[in-house]
């Protein structure tokens, strides 16, 4: 069977299911990775996607292995320079890095759609033809996060220039409302055949891509299989800062607080083998739950993104729920 799937993803950590997962396609099995844009901002003048560029970067095999995001073997010429000069240097940019963002704000200048620009980046940087990393929407989405001592925040000054210390509140999606599912994504959205939710997190991650209304509402309708892979493993987050954000939003850092967070009627879950003394309260929530080793490396990572594929239930054992999306 073809295999049409779609991943819903965040950055760094929706990177590492991502690449295993396009290895493990079939020769005529396809992926589309929907990103979100909440973290998207303006700086210096230009439109700046960490997620979209962090997919498409790994999934193109030239991301920076260690730290997750940027360009391998990135030269900082010109934050050294701008550091010279006085100018602000927290959100670094490396010299490769930065020409992928002249690029896409000349191109939307020039009349280009987000996620137009999106296929021509990943084709440019050779990424794989049964791959493709695409926005969740063309229009602004903002991801805001209210703090408790700093007000409202927005979310790379929160994350990057704060180092994430705020003790966080709630979150707002601006422009959510109004935005329309990118044609890209809802396309694949109608024709996948299994739909993953990346480990990422739900709040920053996951939410401003389902507070898309077209996309939520696409996502809800399909009958391929929703299946998620839990970001959580023993109390700790994978990447981020999510364990701090459940504790002060859900009182605990768990999978079942992660599942109560992503707020989706699921087919299957993946955890990690080390949460089983959750399980009771994770079958409460999911209908399916598979365990496996979750450090989502070498082996381990590919035995997941095999597993993820090999899943065929349908959404029979949903049905009797109302979508929670």
């Amino acid at each position: 069977m073809t295999e049409r799937v779609v991943l819903l993803a965040g950055g760094v950590g929706g990177s590492r299911l991502a690449v295993p997962l396009a290895h493990a396609l079939g020769p005529d099995d396809r992926l589309t990775v929907i990103a979100n844009v909440g973290d998207d901002f303006e700086h210096f003048g230009l439109r700046i996607c960490p997620d979209l560029d962090t997919l498409t970067y790994q999934l193109a095999g030239v991301g920076d292995p260690v730290q997750g995001w940027g360009i391998r073997n990135d030269t900082w010429t010109t934050m050294e320079q701008l550091e010279r000069l006085g100018g602000p240097t927290w959100f670094r940019l490396g010299d490769r890095d930065l020409a992928t963002h002249l690029y896409r704000t000349e191109r939307l200048a020039a009349g280009a759609t987000l996620d137009q620009v999106a296929l021509e980046i990943g084709g440019a940087l050779g990424l794989d033809p049964r791959v493709q990393v695409v926005p969740a929407t063309c229009d602004q989405v903002r991801t805001f996060v209210h703090t408790e001592g700093a007000g409202r925040l927005g979310f790379q000054t929160y994350l990057v220039r704060r180092r994430a210390q705020d003790r966080v509140v709630g979150f707002a999606y601006a422009g959510a409302e109004t935005a329309a599912a990118s044609p890209a994504a809802l396309a694949a959205v109608r024709t996948a055949s299994r739909i993953v939710f990346a480990p990422s997190n739900p709040y920053v991650s996951i939410r401003p891509i389902l507070a898309v209304p077209a996309l939520a509402a696409a996502i809800r309708a399909s009958p391929a299989p929703k299946l998620a892979v839990s970001p959580i493993i023993a109390g700790r987050a994978v990447k981020g800062p999510l364990a701090q954000m459940l504790l002060s939003l859900a009182g605990e850092a768990s999978v079942r607080a992660w599942l109560a967070a992503l707020n989706v009627a699921l087919d299957a879950a993946w955890v990690d083998v080390a949460d089983r003394g959750e399980e009771d309260a994770i079958k409460a929530l999911v209908p399916h739950v598979v365990w496996m080793p979750l450090r989502l490396d070498g082996a381990a990572a590919d035995a997941v993104a095999r597993s993820l594929l090999a899943f065929g239930a349908t959404r029979a054992g949903c049905r009797e729920r109302p979508p929670a999306i």
